[in-house]
């Protein structure tokens, strides 16, 4: 097997970060340069429902979006889960994971093999896969993805410097509000800058990126589709509660873009006034069956009509969880991941750090 020579592992200080996404920005670009690359994720934290390959579900959507074939792929070597945490605190798992991971390196081919680290710095740690743990056993290189919340995000990446030292390559501040970037780009950056933490990327904030399809949300929520099956495949940036009398809920209604709309099911007027707005879903609360008026309204306007055997506030709590997760499951999010990075990450700057040259740059 040939040599494998660079390892980078994308890490974040906390889960949810945009780590996949980063991944596929990168190595987006790094193919467009002649870079052959694998991808790994040594910890599993996404099972897949397919009870026969087990696989990753991130590793399955990463390597499908960059058409890997099967040597440039590494499923995990274990996932992180109640069970598998319980049996290492009872002694009952012994297994060396920073020995695994060494010995199934010795299988993927391509020059530099990305790989996505857990959640947090320290998920991990009790099976020594812990983002340092797995860049001190590979000698890797690391990535750090952080959202940007406020000036404090200057002091989690220092904190993070202090203990990855030269093995952070950079930091790549995601997610940052648009009343914030100023802020970012003349203060932040060239304090990091200054300290020695390069910063190779700034993504701003995007609704795309934080939204979720219908299709997610029908399967979260274990809802019933009343209408439009074949409109699933909309996407939800916000939610609203539809909660409060016509004249008011019209008003509240128009403020939103690209909603889900949670309302009781015997709420006929709210209902209608949501169809109205800009409302990707109607989710209806309770039970009830809508009346017909509503469901001839939603087939016109193309909008699905879900119906989940849940109270109201368990409803919400699932939306704002899942609005609050960045997973790339939808093309559309692939292809704005990919202009986004293109524009606002120096690749260049990246493989220069890494000691690695575009292809066409060796011709």
């Amino acid at each position: 097997m040939p040599k494998i020579a660079k390892y980078l592992v994308i890490g974040s200080t906390e889960a949810y970060s945009g780590k996949s996404a980063t991944v596929v920005g990168i190595a987006h670009q790094l193919q467009q340069k002649g870079v052959d690359i694998a991808y790994g994720k040594p910890l599993g934290t996404c099972p897949s429902e397919n009870q026969v390959d087990k696989i990753d579900e991130d590793v399955r959507f990463v390597g499908e979006t960059l058409n890997l074939s099967g040597n440039r792929l590494l499923s995990p070597l274990v996932f992180l889960d109640e069970e598998t945490i319980t049996k290492r605190l009872q002694g009952e798992d012994r297994t060396n994971y920073s020995e695994a991971l060494a010995q199934s390196m010795q299988g993927p081919a391509g020059s530099l093999v990305l790989l996505e680290g857990a959640g947090t710095m320290d998920e991990g740690i009790l099976l020594n896969l812990s983002l340092l743990q797995v860049s001190e056993t590979l000698d890797a290189s690391v990535l750090l993805v952080t959202r940007f919340r406020s000036a404090l995000t200057a002091g989690i990446v220092l904190a993070a410097k202090q203990r990855l030292g030269d093995r952070l390559v950079g930091v790549l501040l995601n997610d940052i509000p648009p009343q914030q970037m100023e802020f970012a780009e003349t203060l932040v950056r060239p304090f990091l800058e200054s300290q020695g933490v390069p910063v190779l990327g700034m993504l701003p904030r995007s609704a795309l990126l934080r939204s979720v399809s219908v299709t997610e949300l029908t399967q979260r929520l274990k809802a019933e589709v009343l209408c439009r099956p074949d409109r699933l495949d909309l996407m939800v940036e916000s939610l609203k509660i539809g909660a409060m009398n016509v004249n008011s809920a019209i008003k509240y209604f128009s403020e939103g873009r690209n909603m889900a709309v949670v309302t009781g099911g015997d709420r006929s007027d709210i209902q209608i006034a949501a169809l109205d707005s800009y409302t990707q879903c109607l989710i209806l609360t309770g039970s009830m069956a809508p009346s017909q008026i509503v469901l001839n309204r939603a087939e016109e306007m193309e909008v699905p009509v879900l119906s989940v055997d849940l109270d109201t506030l368990t409803t919400v709590e699932i939306i704002e969880h899942a609005l609050g997760q960045v997973r790339l499951q939808e093309p559309v999010k692939v292809e704005y991941i990919r202009q986004m990075m293109a524009e606002h990450f120096d690749i260049d700057r990246l493989l220069a750090r890494l000691g690695l040259e575009p292809v066409a740059a060796r011709k």
